[in-house]
Parts: C-alpha cells; sequence; structure tokens
C-alpha cells in the first residue's frame, strides 16, 4: 500500500489531480473526538499502510496539535510524519494533493515526507480579499489600512513565496511564478472575476480549476470576503523529476532514506562532529539523537504503476 497522506480537515482534501493521485486520509476532530478512538485510527493506518504524513496548518489549534503529538507518542512510532508548512490552506491542500501524487510512485516514505518542503518552493499561494483589516500572515501598511475600510475596496494579496500586497485598480499586478503553471482557485464571499481575468493571463497559468474555499480560510485571511488562488506544478512526471533529482541519504537517527537536512519523521538534523581534546575522535555531545544506535536504512519501494 502506498505512504498514507493525510490531513486534518475536508477541505484540505482537493479531488484528485489525475487518475494515479491516492486519496486523502481526512483526520476528522481529532480534538473532540475520544483519544480512544484517535489512536485507534491512527494505528490502522500505520498498520494498513506502513507510514503516515499528516499534513496540516502551521498554526493548527492547539488542541489538533496536542493531540496528533499525544498520538504519536503514545504509539511509540517513528512512522509517523507531522508536517506543517508555512502555507495558507488552499496552498496546504494543493501541496498535500502533489504528496498524494508522488505517493503512487517508487519512492520511500522518508524522500516522499522530506518532498514537501521542497516542492513548497514551487507554490505561489495569495488571495483576492476585501479588507486587509485582520489579515496577520502578510505585513500591511497603515495605508492600505485605512483604504480596507473605503467600502468596495480590493486587495490582492500573495502570502508564498513572498509577500506582495496590491490595492485592485487598474494596472495593478502581483509578480507570479516564471515557470509554467497550473492554477486553482476557491471562492468565498468575493467574486473572482480578477483573479481569472487579469492574475491568470498574467501568470501566464496553463489551466484553471475552481475548488470549494476550505473551511480553514476564512480565518487565516482575517476576513469572508476572500477569493484564494494558488499556482503549482500539476504534472507527476515534473514532481517526480525534482524529487529524484536531490541527493538522498540516511537518517543518522532512524536509518530512513531522506533528502534534505531533517528527517521528517523522527525531526533529527545531522550531527555536529564537534572533537574536543583529550576525547576520541567523533566523540561530542552525546545528548543529542544521533547518538543512538543507527539503524539500517528501510527498504520499502514500489514500482510505478501503468
Amino acid at each position: 500500500m502506498p505512504t498514507a497522506i493525510a490531513v486534518t480537515g475536508a477541505g484540505l482534501a482537493l479531488p484528485p489531480q489525475d487518475e494515479r493521485t491516492v486519496p486523502a486520509v481526512v483526520l476528522q476532530d481529532v480534538d473532540r473526538r475520544p483519544l480512544e478512538q484517535v489512536l485507534g485510527e491512527m494505528q490502522a493506518l500505520v498498520e494498513q499502510h506502513g507510514h503516515v504524513i499528516v499534513v496540516s496548518p502551521q498554526d493548527v489549534s492547539p488542541g489538533v496539535g496536542r493531540r496528533l503529538h499525544t498520538v504519536r507518542s503514545l504509539l511509540e512510532s517513528d512512522r509517523i510524519a507531522l508536517f506543517r508548512p508555512a502555507l495558507p490552506p488552499l496552498g496546504l491542500a494543493v501541496l498535500a494533493r502533489q504528496l498524494r501524487q508522488l505517493a503512487s510512485c517508487d519512492l520511500g516514505p522518508g524522500v516522499l515526507a522530506s518532498a514537501g518542503r521542497l516542492l513548497t518552493h514551487y507554490i505561489h499561494a495569495g488571495a483576492l480579499l476585501g479588507s486587509v483589516a485582520r489579515l496577520d500572515h502578510v505585513p500591511v501598511g497603515l495605508k492600505s489600512h485605512a483604504k480596507s475600510w473605503v467600502p468596495g475596496s480590493q486587495f490582492g494579496v500573495v502570502a508564498h513565496p513572498e509577500p506582495q500586497l496590491v490595492r485592485i485598480a487598474p494596472g495593478a499586478a502581483l509578480t507570479g511564478p516564471d515557470f509554467g503553471t497550473s492554477l486553482v482557485v476557491a471562492k468565498g464571499q468575493l467574486a473572482s472575476d480578477w483573479v481569472t481575468g487579469t492574475l491568470a493571463p498574467s501568470w501566464k497559468v496553463q489551466g484553471v480549476r475552481e475548488v470549494p474555499l476550505p473551511a480553514e480560510s476564512p480565518g487565516w485571511w482575517g476576513t469572508g470576503k476572500v477569493t484564494e488562488f494558488c499556482a503549482f506544478l500539476p504534472d507527476l512526471s515534473v514532481l517526480y523529476q525534482l524529487v529524484t533529482s536531490v541527493r538522498r541519504s540516511a537518517c543518522h537517527w532512524c536509518g530512513i532514506e531522506v533528502i534534505g537536512d531533517r528527517c521528517v519523521f523522527c525531526s533529527a538534523t545531522p550531527p555536529v562532529h564537534d572533537d574536543h581534546p583529550g576525547l576520541p575522535s567523533g566523540t561530542g555531545d552525546r545528548s543529542g539523537p544521533g547518538h543512538r544506535a543507527r539503524r539500517e536504512p528501510t527498504r520499502n519501494r514500489r514500482t510505478l504503476t501503468g
């Protein structure tokens, strides 16, 4: 079975991008259901899929965050990755879907989990807002705050990869990706004409698709008058090439194969070899996880299916 990709809300489980996209596992109300029920659900996922990658917002509610860490600790499992990228809700949902696309490929769970950090750099996420008075995730100047109280004002905002904010007027533009992307749009209590009629052509997107607005979006953007958008790489072949072009290594703590400098499953970073006088070479601080007995790298690879 492919590695399970779980999300913490139904709005973060976008429709499949293609026929190979594996379904998302929705961990609904993990902070409200009995602990035993959530624990059993997660244990069943681990037993069925081998590894589970849970994608949730960086500012997920404290109750949900604590419950996920509690479940992981009680299961004493290093096969559960808790991944919380700094993306707005629609961008997070797009990233989770990209991981669901890659889950069908011959990528080990450590590489797949690490791929989330890599693919985040290729996501351009923003929104059309009717007010920026309560926008906390993007810097807002005093002038923009004042203009947000003018009836009918609208603002174009990019939250990732670099913050941008413009008041919608003739000639207003947002800098977009310099590579080919598709655009997904989620409309709230605001017309999406500027996004589809002005932004999409200026970003030269290859296609536009509309999806329901995630339930988390109004709270993240500070207003229900929002149309959220996200430009992303849609093709599985491109995603796969990006991920497989990065050098892989075995995590020195849990032994799983990863890319990058941090293991998403055990959070270990490469050890710093600080040799001290009078100590054998390589004998440094033994307080970190890197000095636990090293395991053999996990070998759980699947082939590409037709």
